[in-house]
């Protein structure tokens, strides 16, 4: 080969060389810093950048976007001197490339210690129960604390999350038993309330009903006092009216029976055959074992048997005279207009007229319920009913129905 040619050859490798290290393409979202001759020279911007070959050289890639780092657990001792792995998150952006390259020799490394420690400083004060309900607290320190420490670095720290806290196995256990006794005691409890008020409830349901039971049966027993004063002032009347009515009739039987006495005028005769019809019913009785014939029999018999006429002198009571044929005598000599003269008719249409009011329109049967809530509601007034007397005169006065068809009973 030519000397000619290997100089040619070895010209044209130089010059890609130094185009490569003359020319860098920077990605979306990050920058890179350059240094020139060992010192820090500019940060590129995304896009095509120049370097000065074998003078500028690139330092660190960084990456502007946000990004998430998970640290492992990490032993913490509370304020109740329990151990517990607490696992955190952390958000954070570089903001400035040169002071995350020149700031610190590796800040995820830093970021991480720096929170194992800051972690520990806060959940130290806190007894287990503190640190498990309040993590919002924890993670807005732990935010303020690294956001401050690392600003210096170029780096943001937006929040800082705590993934889990992992409590000892035995203390696990004893939270459990003592979250499931705290949940039966709440239990015991509203199942207690429970009881308490359904027992008020039904409590109070049967006052309620006792009360409207009792107003029930008090309105009922002054109803069926009332009624019973009305009846029984209704069956008074009646009763009233009734032995009314029945002495009047016996008034009027006595004075029609007297009055029949005095008319016919009777004689010793008719007393003595009157007390023989009552001597059988003296009598009768279950209670009579033996039966005295009084002294006054026999005169009684004596006269029965005068007006019978045994002793041939006076004439029997029994004989009937047939009325004489112009001679206006009877057989017995007693004027004939006297013989035949018809018995007195008596007038019967006033004997059971009852000059009282109607029960239902006397004041003792006007019962007032304004006591009790209750209008009183009076029968409506009947049409007056006629007297005997007219009803009697309304039947003489009707005359019969010729050819009219008769009941069994009538005929």
């Amino acid at each position: 080969m030519e000397p000619a040619l290997i100089a040619l050859i070895v010209i044209a490798l130089f010059v890609v060389v130094v185009l490569a290290k003359s020319v860098t393409i920077v990605p979306q979202a990050q920058a890179k810093v350059v240094e020139r001759l060992g010192r820090y020279s500019r940060t590129l911007s995304p896009g095509l950048a120049l370097l000065v070959p074998f003078v500028d050289r690139v330092r660190a890639t960084i990456d502007l976007r946000e990004q998430v780092i998970s640290f492992p657990p990490q032993p913490v001792i509370t304020a109740d001197n329990l151990q517990v792995g607490i696992d955190t998150v952390v958000y954070f952006q570089v903001t400035d490339p040169r002071l995350a390259v020149y700031g610190i020799a590796n800040y995820i490394t830093g970021m991480e210690q720096l929170t194992t420690t800051t972690l520990r400083n806060v959940v130290g004060g806190l007894n287990l129960e503190g640190a498990l309900t309040g993590r919002d607290g924890i993670n807005s320190q732990l935010r303020e604390v690294l956001d401050g420490t690392t600003g210096p670095w170029g780096l943001r720290v937006a929040r800082v999350e705590i993934k889990a806290i992992d409590p000892p196995p035995s203390i696990q256990d004893s939270m459990e038993k003592q979250m499931r006794a705290d949940r039966d005691k709440r239990a015991v409890i509203l199942t207690a309330e429970g009881q308490r008020q359904s027992a008020i409830t039904t409590a109070e349901g049967q006052k309620a009903s006792a009360i409207l039971s009792a107003e029930g049966k008090k309105q009922a027993a002054i109803l069926e006092a009332e009624a019973e004063r009305q009846s029984r002032i209704l069956r008074a009347e009646g009763e009233r009216a009734a032995l009314f009515l029945q002495a009047q009739g016996q008034a009027k039987s006595i004075e029609t029976v007297f009055q029949a006495i005095h008319d016919g005028k009777p004689d010793q005769g008719l007393l003595a055959y009157q007390y023989l019809q009552t001597l059988p019913k003296i009598a009768q009785g279950d209670a009579n074992k033996m039966w005295i014939v009084p002294s006054e029999f026999s005169k009684a018999l004596e006269g029965l048997s005068r007006l019978g006429g045994s002793d041939g002198e006076q004439r029997s009571w029994l004989d009937v005279d047939a009325p004489a044929g112009g001679n206006g005598t009877a057989g017995n000599g007693a004027p004939a207009a006297a013989a035949a003269a018809p018995a007195q008719s008596l007038d019967t249409s006033s004997w059971f007229d009852s000059n009282l009011p109607p029960a239902a329109e006397q004041p003792e049967a006007k019962i007032s319920l304004s006591s009790i809530g209750v209008e009183p509601s009076l029968p409506s007034a009947a049409p007056p009913r006629p007297s005997l007397s007219q009803a009697t005169e309304e039947v003489r006065s009707t005359p019969p129905q010729i050819g009219a068809p008769q009941e069994p009973d009538q005929q």
